[in-house]
């Protein structure tokens, strides 16, 4: 299977092997600015190693794992809310009970 690849999508990931640009037919010749090779124009085309293309990645798996813990802390917080308030329930059902207990033995 023989098929070209595209910007998005080249045959290989390779500068160094990818079809060199081919002048547009749409403009006449000379129109634009003369093509130069910069000496360290393969090195900064290098550049874009699998870890650089895999950042957006890593960003987005970090912001989960933020919004993750975030929230657990908000889940932690609403327990332990719920907690004091069920143990400040607790506590006057206690006194309610100590009071009805004390009012039974006066009588």
């Amino acid at each position: 299977m023989n098929i070209a690849g595209t910007i998005d999508r080249p045959l290989t990931h390779n500068p160094q092997k990818q079809a060199p640009m081919k002048p547009s037919t749409y403009e006449p010749a000379g129109s634009a600015t003369q093509d130069f090779t910069i000496s360290g124009a393969k090195d900064s085309r290098q550049n874009r190693t699998r870890e650089m293309q895999l950042i957006p990645e890593a960003m987005a798996r970090a912001h989960m794992r933020e919004r993750l813990q975030e929230a657990e802390r908000d889940r932690q917080a609403a327990r332990l809310v719920a907690a004091r308030r069920m143990q400040r329930r607790a506590e006057r059902a206690s006194m309610r009970a100590r009071r009805a207990l004390a009012m039974a033995v006066m009588q």
